[in-house]
């Protein structure tokens, strides 16, 4: 995720960030740490302009509700995945990621859903 577009984060960090340390600067190097903090509103702005903006990415927001498997001689190999609304993707290698947590519960009024 860092590294994604050619380390798009780190420019995105410089470009929006209001104030940077360095935490246990008196200590050694090896717990040294950088931490940023960022203008939310300005980051949202940043990254999705350069996401729109790349060529050769497509931006397309949904929830996966199914991987499309095939079975190979030994093994499942996943070659796409299904949206929750229905749409169908293929691709050579498909990314799983688990999102900011797992097992959420989003509470909306007395409705309940799983999420995340």
């Amino acid at each position: 995720e860092v590294d994604a577009l050619g380390g798009e984060m780190g420019l995105c960090t410089d470009a929006t960030g209001i104030q940077f340390r360095i935490l246990n600067a008196s200590k050694g190097a090896a717990v040294q740490g950088s931490r940023a903090q960022i203008d939310m509103d300005a980051y949202r702005e940043y990254m999705r302009n350069v996401t729109l903006n790349t060529p050769n990415l497509d931006v397309y927001q949904d929830e996966v509700s199914a991987l499309k498997v095939e079975a190979m001689e030994d093994s499942l190999e996943v070659f796409g995945v299904t949206t929750k609304l229905g749409e169908e993707f293929e691709a050579h290698k498909v990314i799983l990621t688990t999102g900011t947590f797992m097992k959420g519960l989003i509470h909306i009024g007395e409705n309940q859903y799983p999420a995340g």
